[in-house]
């Protein structure tokens, strides 16, 4: 496994992981394996990934917080320009560590991978004038299966960084900003409803 670092559990949340590919470089730029199946699996990895997604965003743009209903997906994101803030909200229910949430700092200097597993919502922040964000998925898309929870739910309590509001009891972005440049959301990400009030069990 000597082309990738993986610590585990982060912020004690079972599944979530960061990996950090090896980088080559030289006075001409470096070299780095994005994705290798065989190290994966020799760090206990065992996933086959099916589609690869790239968006871009600019500053002030919150996408999340996103889950897939019926067809689940574990994704690995990255970020190839720019900077974000990559977060991900256990929602798995016999979980010890269910609502609790882990943010990444992703960004192109630190080449970090965020391995996010089925059974989590996930969302991004970004932080710098562009970003380009990059994931691969287990499975594909499919329309009409996502569901989202309020990026700004005080229940969970996700501290985005250098984001300034107050929250006005809905997921409307009106009023919070980042250095000057209002927040950018969605429709829909306006309208998604708390974790206690979006599940009952």
């Amino acid at each position: 496994m000597g082309q990738i670092t993986v610590v585990r559990d982060l912020n004690g949340i079972k599944g979530l992981c960061r990996i950090t590919p090896a980088i080559h470089g030289d006075e001409r730029g470096y070299f780095m394996e994005t994705y290798n199946q065989r190290d994966m699996e020799e760090a206990g990895i065992h996933i086959t990934f099916v589609q690869h997604n790239q968006s871009l965003s600019t500053k002030g743009v919150l996408r999340g917080l996103h889950f897939q209903k019926q067809f689940p997906q574990t994704k690995l994101v990255r970020v190839i320009k720019g900077e974000v803030y990559d977060v991900a909200v256990d929602l798995r229910k016999d979980s010890p560590t269910y609502g609790k949430y882990h943010g990444e700092l992703l960004t192109e200097e630190n080449h970090h991978q965020f391995l996010v597993p089925k059974g989590f919502a996930h969302g991004f922040f970004v932080l710098s004038d562009v970003a380009e964000f990059c994931y691969l998925c287990d499975d594909f898309y499919h329309p009409n299966d996502e569901g989202g929870l309020a990026w700004n739910d005080p229940e969970i309590g996700i501290i985005w960084p250098k984001l300034s509001g107050t929250y006005n009891g809905s997921a409307s972005g009106e009023g919070y900003s980042i250095d000057g440049v209002s927040l950018k959301l969605a429709e829909k990400d306006q309208k998604w409803l708390g974790i206690k009030e979006t599940f009952s069990f």
